[in-house]
């Protein structure tokens, strides 16, 4: 297996809030929701989805978390974000800041402000509107 990820799927509560969210909010590319004529015959899950195309081949997906639960055959539980972090590197400190105050005004909350970290990195981080992690990363030793 080669060790790359195509796909991060996030499980969301309001499928057409949390697509405002990154959409408006952030800025990330989309054509809106999709799928919506499908259903899985097999689990139920409806289709519904929100993609993103991010650099090198990367889409981050929004699925309704009922949905995704059905899909996968797993108990739908709820939003825990100290699970894992999504990281989003920037190409310096002020685009840090200004990242973290955008999140902010479009719902999120900033639950770590910015500051130099004592491995060299400089980052803070935010929740999105499921709880999502995420950490906004300036690191000097590698720059988008």
């Amino acid at each position: 297996m080669k060790s790359r990820i195509n796909v991060i799927t996030l499980a969301v509560t309001d499928l057409d809030r949390s697509l405002r969210f990154y959409r408006d909010g952030l800025g990330l590319a989309s054509r809106g929701i999709v799928g919506t004529e499908y259903v899985d015959e097999v689990t139920g899950a409806a289709g519904a989805i929100a993609m993103f195309e991010l650099d090198d081949g990367l889409i981050l997906t929004l699925y309704p978390r009922s949905e995704l639960a059905k899909d996968a055959n797993v108990p739908s539980r709820p939003p825990s974000s100290p699970e894992f972090s999504l990281g989003h590197m920037v190409g310096s400190k002020a685009e840090v800041d200004a990242f973290l105050a955008k999140a902010k005004v479009a719902g999120g909350a900033i639950t770590a402000d910015p500051h130099q970290r004592p491995w060299g990195i400089y980052s803070g981080y935010f929740r999105d509107l499921d709880d999502h992690l995420w950490e906004i990363i300036w690191n000097p030793d590698f720059i988008p």
